[in-house]
């Protein structure tokens, strides 16, 4: 996990592909009392849609393809994320898949944790916001 930080909030990274994003807000309304004192940060589209239907607070990135993975990454990469949590469609062909891999390349590179899949994202949120 990422260190140097002086707040005691987790900072957790939400990212969905457009197949994956009623999962995630089913997903983040599953844990929203813990998310509630979250610093998150999400792609554009799911940021959206984490504000108006879960009411989380998100500061939103760009698009995906519009650099909003890069965004992210770039966070990632200097500390300021605990987690990131990325639904990923793995039977649909996105036009940045170089970007999406260089992500979740950077959260092996920097220790941070991963979740692609519902599964994983789910025993990701609970052991580090309910431990």
């Amino acid at each position: 996990m990422a260190t140097g930080h002086t707040t005691t909030k987790r900072r957790i990274a939400l990212v969905a592909h457009d197949g994956k994003k009623d999962t995630m807000v089913a997903l983040a309304l599953s844990f929203a009392a813990e998310l509630q004192d979250c610093e998150i940060c999400a792609t554009g589209t799911t940021g959206g849609r984490l504000e108006r239907e879960v009411g989380l607070t998100v500061e939103r990135m760009l698009s995906g393809p519009l650099g909003g993975d890069l965004q992210i990454g770039a966070r990632l990469a200097v500390g300021e994320l605990d987690a990131l949590i990325f639904l990923r469609d793995p039977m649909t062909p996105q036009p940045h898949e170089p970007d999406i891999n260089a992500l979740v390349r950077a959260c092996d590179v920097h220790d941070v944790p991963c979740a692609t899949n519902l599964s994983s994202a789910k025993l990701l949120l609970a052991q580090l916001l309910r431990a």
